[in-house]
């Protein structure tokens, strides 16, 4: 039987094992907090993801490693895969790390995206600031996301604490300037490739977030048939260029016709929560067989799939659990501000149903703005 190791033991790693338990897989979950939400499903291994004895032993546990995490120290990752085979690979890792290698592997690749500047001092932003125009962006070029690790700069009056709050990073994790996008929408093409190359795409997602944190996805995203295969083009260069095995998340703005890269997740993604009711194959399934080297499961969507994701505190369950096709997920989480705790998943063949349900659910959980962009974009079919 295979072990499949898994480096972080967030709602991620939890929902592989999940997914993993009828392909009979055994997992070990590696993670610095005891009280890791995956632990609650497989054994858990506390550690450091720098202590290489603990990673010794975790290596010796398992068959193949993988991750819920990308913020794992690429050193770590490189140190697992001259003892057992890691994927993605830990190069792919360290570009997705970094905002500034990746937009620059964008530009290579030809995918369209906003302008972006290495900053390293206080006059560097001021300039770039001004060549981009303002409103634009600075944010850290490591560890941050959820929104962490940014500063809007809006006006030239911004640039000071802008510096004042990152500044001391830049030499610490980097820093980035990045040009504002007025986009229309935000979309994401969930996206995996197998060991043999194969590649396959879920269909493009349509995202909707409330202050930097993902509140709902709706798949078939609200797109042209032009966009929607656009995306997934931009994808396939990203994972043959990477070599990239798994599953991964290619973050875009719409703004008009034009699709512009924002940035990628090399993991399961939130974004792709929907596929584990709404597809025939899930993100999860998918990445373990990927990993596995196993052949990849069929993408399509089964009709119309809607994520609203819970944060802070679980709401009450019996409203979607009333619906036919709704489906809850809850991550075991102790409830904190700001904290993903679980989501929802409902699915119908028809997008004006899908619709009367969210507006059943928003109105019973008194979520009515979460759902209402939902509600209107599945209207507008």
């Amino acid at each position: 039987m295979t072990t499949v190791g898994i480096l972080g033991g967030g709602q991620l790693a939890r929902m592989m094992v999940l997914a993993g338990a009828p392909l009979g897989l055994r997992f070990v979950v590696f993670d610095p907090a005891a009280d890791a939400c995956a632990g609650q499903l497989a054994p858990l291994q506390v550690g450091a993801f720098d202590d290489t004895a603990a990673l010794a032993e975790f290596a010796a546990r398992v068959d193949v490693v993988t991750f819920d995490f990308e913020n794992v120290p690429a050193t770590s990752a490189r140190w697992l895969a001259e003892r057992r085979p890691v994927f993605p690979n830990p190069a792919a890792l360290a570009v997705a790390q970094d905002r500034l290698s990746e937009k620059t592997l964008f530009q290579e690749l030809g995918i369209p995206l906003p302008p972006f500047a290495d900053i390293r001092s206080r006059d560097e932003l001021a300039a770039k600031a001004v060549e981009f125009g303002m409103p634009c962006i600075l944010k850290t070029r490591r560890l941050g996301y959820d929104g962490k690790g940014q500063f809007r700069i809006r006006g030239e009056a911004d640039i000071d604490a802008a510096w004042q709050a990152l500044g001391a990073q830049v030499d610490a994790t980097g820093l980035i300037l990045e040009g504002f996008v007025a986009f229309d929408r935000e979309v994401s093409v969930v996206a995996v490739r197998g060991r043999d190359g194969e590649f396959r795409a879920w269909p493009l997602t349509g995202n909707w977030h409330v202050d930097g944190v993902l509140s709902a996805s709706l798949a078939p995203a609200p797109a042209s048939v032009a966009q929607h295969e656009a995306a997934i083009g931009y994808a396939r260069r990203v994972a043959e260029r990477l070599d990239y095995v798994g599953v991964f998340a290619l973050e875009l703005f719409c703004r008009g016709d034009e699709l512009l890269a924002n940035e990628m997740a090399p993991r399961v993604h939130n974004s792709g929560h929907w596929t584990s009711d709404g597809a025939e194959t899930s993100q999860f399934e998918n990445h373990l067989r990927a990993v596995l080297g196993l052949p990849l499961g069929d993408t399509r969507v089964l009709g119309y799939a809607c994520m609203l994701n819970w944060l802070g505190r679980m709401p009450d369950a019996r409203a979607v659990l009333a619906e036919p096709s709704g489906h809850w997920h809850d991550y075991g989480k102790q409830p904190r501000d700001g904290r993903k705790v679980g989501h929802a998943n409902l699915r119908d063949d028809d997008a004006a149903a899908l619709a009367d349900a969210l507006e059943r659910v928003g109105q019973a959980l008194a979520r009515q703005a979460q759902v209402e962009p939902v509600v209107r974009a599945l209207r507008e079919r």
